[in-house]
């Protein structure tokens, strides 16, 4: 008697690995990422915490830049000095309460939180494009760019960077955030041009890069159409991580007192201007600190979900319980299978059992083909 088994059923890791492709059928490239990001729950939650903090801070103490003022719907203006309510504890007139002049903290903090917003992304775009475009040129001609834009890259990296912004910071913080955030862009994209350089090395020596060489794509099309969306995700990332750097970095400076200056502020400069009275009014540290881990962190995890959506070489992993819940029905299916294989009559009546015994096989000599006993007892079919 010989047992022949039928083929045997797919795996869930074969259900997994089409997932992505199914999913993903017949939308456009932008549809693509708008769904791998909405998929991501930190980012999607960092993102709406992002938006109402910058959305709070806005309206709340309005706008000042360079002359146009627009004013918010507080009643305290940042500059303000309202007289001093309960020894400036919080109260429903003063939330955040006030300080020792009578300054009311949530205005303060308001502004402070535009101001650290503002270098932020100023520095993000700025540190982004230069990194960008000289990581991309060294990498992708090689040969003497590299050299020359690379050592350049050294000299800028020697100068530690705490320093550079206390001497940036002395001779331009009295102009205002947008010009300290722009000279402080203009000092922080050596690593992530040496990042894309790397991503660049590596990717300009793959195949699609010579068929669009063979095609007759320029140089110009090359990096910025076939090699840069291929290397999106370390761009996206350290461009997050630039921009949680930055406001820490504006923080530091504005503490040490080589940031935004008064009469403006910063969530740096709320926290120098009253570190004399941690013991008395905790509250008035309470505040800027948490703006400024909340902002830093709602950038990195956006940063995370970019980077999932934009790069190509993500795979969607299934989480705990559907590995669980299909490791369970792969096992079940095993163990039917081997009762089955252990009970003839059962098995004979999918197909599985052939019977070779001369007396079955339709003669005395045997010498008709066996039967296979199949669902169908007249034919053995």
């Amino acid at each position: 008697m010989t047992l022949q088994t039928q083929p045997s059923e797919p795996h869930a890791t074969d259900a997994e690995s089409n997932l992505e492709l199914k999913e993903v059928e017949g939308l456009s490239q932008g549809q693509i990422v708008r769904k791998r990001f909405f998929r991501h729950i930190g980012a999607v939650t960092s993102m709406i915490v992002l938006v109402l903090v910058i959305l709070l801070a806005f309206t709340s103490v309005g706008i000042s830049l360079f002359g146009l003022r627009i004013p918010g719907w507080w009643q305290y203006n940042w500059n303000e000095i309202p007289p001093v309510v309960d020894g400036g504890r919080p109260s429903a007139q003063h939330p955040f309460g006030q300080d020792t002049v009578g300054h009311d903290i949530f205005a303060v903090v308001m502004r402070g939180t535009q101001q650290s917003l503002m270098i932020m992304v100023i520095v993000g775009i700025i540190g982004a494009a230069i990194g960008i475009v000289l990581g991309s040129l060294s990498g992708f001609f090689r040969g003497w760019v590299d050299s020359l834009i690379m050592r350049f890259t050294d000299v800028i990296i020697t100068i530690p960077f705490i320093i550079a912004g206390a001497v940036i910071g002395a001779a331009f913080g009295n102009l205002g955030a947008a010009v300290l955030g722009l000279v402080l862009g203009l000092f922080s994209w050596t690593g992530l041009a040496r990042l894309v350089r790397g991503e660049f090395l590596s990717l300009r020596e793959r195949e699609f890069v010579d068929a669009a060489r063979v095609a007759g794509a320029s140089n110009g099309r090359i990096i910025f159409k076939h090699i840069l969306p291929n290397a999106i995700g370390v761009i996206i990332v350290n461009t997050t991580l630039l921009m949680a750097g930055a406001i820490l970095a504006e923080t530091a400076l504005s503490y040490l007192g080589y940031g935004v200056r008064a009469p403006d502020t910063s969530l740096g400069l709320v926290i120098s201007d009253n570190q004399t009275a941690f013991q008395t009014r905790p509250w008035l540290f309470w505040w800027p600190g948490l703006f400024i881990i909340i902002i830093a962190l709602c950038i990195n995890f956006i940063g995370d979900g970019l980077r999932d959506a934009f790069d190509p070489r993500q795979k969607r992993m299934p989480s705990e319980r559907a590995m669980r819940r299909r490791a369970k029905v792969a096992a079940d299916a095993a163990v039917l299978r081997g009762h089955e294989s252990d009970d003839p009559a059962h098995a004979g009546a999918h197909g599985t059992v052939v019977d070779e015994t001369p007396a079955e096989a339709g003669g005395p000599d045997g010498d008709e083909p066996p039967i296979v006993r199949g669902d169908d007892p007249a034919t053995g079919r």
